[in-house]
């Protein structure tokens, strides 16, 4: 499973990275989690408001932080 942080780096950014590799820790998931921080590569996933998480190549929040229960919850249904 691959998990894709889409942002600018900022505060809300790092927030939600840090949320989700805890999430993945917690799960004992084998992902990655990869920042995406380039405008044009944001853009091509449709994604208007930052932060947002991209499991497995497809958009699954953005524009707010979650929890990392919820982190946890979109994992295993995933």
């Amino acid at each position: 499973m691959v998990l894709k942080i889409l942002g600018s780096g900022c505060a809300n950014c790092q927030r939600l990275e840090e949320a989700a590799k805890r999430a993945v820790a917690e799960l004992g998931a084998d992902a990655t989690v990869e920042k995406v921080t380039e405008i044009d590569d944001i853009i091509s996933y449709g994604v208007m408001t930052t932060p947002a998480l991209v499991v497995d190549e497809k958009v699954v929040l953005a524009g707010r932080v979650p929890s990392v229960e919820d982190i946890k919850k979109i994992l295993q249904a995933g």
